[in-house]
């Protein structure tokens, strides 16, 4: 039992603070585990529809009933890799080795508030999770908060949201684990900022495409150095618009690169094959997180993020069968299974809790003080099948409905300087989806863009209410990622097939660690023109020869500016773009 402080010998004041005003010795609530298969979209259930806890459970009587000592991932490479907190014993007070919970994959922070922000970590057993706050590095008048029992239910993940910070605040957080013996983990330390409550320089970094197309984490190369290069410019959040993992693009021991060089692979069982169930899901998060300038970025940099199509199977969409396709290694063939799964693990990995969005799914605003909103987007679980990028009527298009009201209205209402959607589909790019072309006819389409630089079709139907609606609106810029190259994409009404909107920009980021790819052409109907792209000429360039990137956004409310950065995997600046408030 932890007493007043989480770390046995430290000196200082220590308040702490028990979730729901509950003793944590006595009862607790447990994260969510459950998610449903369907999709509200299609008027049946919905994916997101988790329930924010389970019902109470007693911590000791949970511990005896059988869980207690259970690793939820083997000790093998991967979690010797990730360098766990702490040795695996420790002395009990009869002297006896007992054993101590360890944080296997680092820590996180996201959805940062003015009064906090969400704490994520994983235990290999059964135990209680605490986070201790200050102001200070050194953890003096430290602040603790008691959080959920992490529990193979769960896949020993779980978050704590903390709240009753100062805004603007630089908050020094540590996370340690309890068992039920009263053993205690080694604790791991991270950064992040309250949101500001006054104007300030704000500066923030955004990209997506992680550990795509075979290439993984590779040690000759010093891993994954990008997440190192962003930590290091201390960004005040990382906006993650996607594919955060590959769960169709299993990882070999090494791949052969276009120059003629051999890509060497870290490896684990999960990488080893396409994801078809709940803990192929989640050991693909797991494997990224073995990657040393992850844990660092993650435990330093707050996280907003969404998902994309990877994270379940390339290009899909609710009510799709992968029969027929020539999907390699794949089995199941029903992608609303694979997307219920995969839910499941995105929820327990992110530092991210879904019953905080809206009706409690994934979409979402992040109000960040007073000259920024960014609202985040879902465009993956409402989005009409690939093959209708054609209709001439499709009121849902990639958003549904319901999402498309809420950022209009969002837009329309939002008080904040700046307006930043995060759009995990770019809105003019086109790409074809050639797995679910049908036999006659338009070809199929993976985003919003089909190729026709006229009226809007398909979805841009809905993406033509949106911008004419929030003509009105100043200062709304468009973040994304996906297409495995950057770019800066400026939309003019005088070019366009449809006029009735403002003229506004796209900045394109990407990718990670992943396949680098050629530019695709631009989709005429917004008026869309490239500005600025760095791409490879050839498909599916490795990491090691470049090409891998992220964007960075410095908001200066001095002079109202809006400055982008696309940057390159060391942190160079490749291209500069100003833009000034309405």
């Amino acid at each position: 039992m932890i007493g007043k402080s989480a770390i046995s010998g430290s000196r200082r004041s220590t308040q702490v603070v028990s979730r729901n005003g509950v003793d944590p010795d006595e009862t607790l609530r447990l994260p969510a585990v459950g998610v449903l298969f369907r999709f509200a979209s299609f008027g049946v259930d919905n994916l997101w529809g988790m329930p924010e806890t389970n019902p109470m459970l007693n911590r000791r009587t949970l511990l005896r009933a059988g869980a207690i000592g259970a690793l939820l991932i083997p000790a093998g490479s991967a979690l010797a890799a990730c360098g766990g907190s702490g040795s695996a014993t420790s002395p009990s007070s009869s002297g006896l080795a007992v054993p101590r919970p360890r944080l296997t994959h680092g820590i996180a922070s996201g959805d940062p508030r003015a009064d906090g922000a969400l704490i994520w970590a994983r235990s290999d057993t059964p135990a209680t999770m605490f986070v201790e706050t200050s102001a200070t590095e050194s953890f003096t008048n430290t602040k603790q908060f008691t959080g959920p029992m992490l529990t193979p239910a769960s896949d020993g993940t779980g978050r704590v949201r903390l709240t009753g910070l100062e805004p603007g605040q630089t908050v020094h957080y540590r996370v340690i684990l309890e068992g039920e013996s009263g053993a205690r983990s080694e604790p791991l330390t991270g950064v992040f900022t309250t949101v500001p409550a006054r104007p300030g320089t704000l500066r923030f970094a955004w990209s997506g495409d992680v550990v795509g197309q075979g290439w993984g984490i590779n040690e000759s190369m010093g891993g994954m150095a990008i997440f190192g290069a962003i930590a290091d410019l201390r960004p005040d959040f990382f906006l993650h618009s996607g594919d955060a993992i590959y769960a169709d693009g299993p990882v070999a021991e090494s791949q052969k690169q276009n120059n003629g060089g051999t890509y060497v692979n870290v490896t684990t069982d999960a990488k080893s094959h396409v994801a078809e169930t709940l803990d192929d899901f989640r050991g693909n998060y797991a494997y990224n997180l073995t990657d040393s300038h992850y844990r660092r970025f993650a435990a330093n940099v707050p996280q907003i993020v969404q998902w994309d199509d990877h994270e379940v199977v390339n290009n899909w969409f609710p009510g799709e069968s992968l029969a027929g396709q020539d999907r390699k290694g794949y089995t199941e063939t029903d992608v609303d299974t694979l997307a219920g799964f995969a839910a499941q693990a995105w929820q327990e990995w992110q530092p991210v809790q879904p019953s905080e969005a809206v009706d409690g799914r994934l979409y979402r605003k992040i109000a960040y003080g007073p000259d920024l909103d960014v609202f985040v987007l879902d465009m993956r679980s409402y989005k009409d099948p690939n093959p209708n990028a054609w209709s001439p009527n499709s009121p849902e298009g990639v958003l549904g409905a319901k999402q498309t009201q809420w950022l209009i209205n969002g837009l329309t209402t939002s008080s904040a300087t700046w307006k930043v959607v995060a759009n995990d589909l770019p809105l003019s790019i086109v790409v074809p989806d050639k797995a679910t072309d049908p036999v006659v006819g338009p070809k199929s389409m993976e985003g919003v863009a089909q190729g026709d630089n006229g009226q809007p079709l398909g979805r841009e139907i809905a993406f033509s209410r949106v911008l004419s609606q929030t003509k009105n609106v100043p200062n709304i810029v468009y973040l994304t990622a996906d297409v495995h190259y950057t770019a800066a994409i400026s939309y003019e009404p005088s070019r366009a097939g449809f006029t009735d909107f403002a003229p506004f920009w796209e900045f394109v980021s990407g990718p990670l660690n992943a396949g680098a790819f050629p530019e695709s052409p631009l989709d005429g109907t917004f008026g869309a023109r490239y500005e600025f792209v760095h791409a490879p000429t050839e498909a599916n360039v490795s990491p090691a020869e470049g090409f891998q990137h992220f964007g960075e956004v410095t908001i200066n409310p001095e002079d109202r500016t809006f400055t982008v950065n696309l940057r390159d995997a060391k942190g160079v600046s490749l291209y500069s773009k100003v833009l000034t408030a309405r």
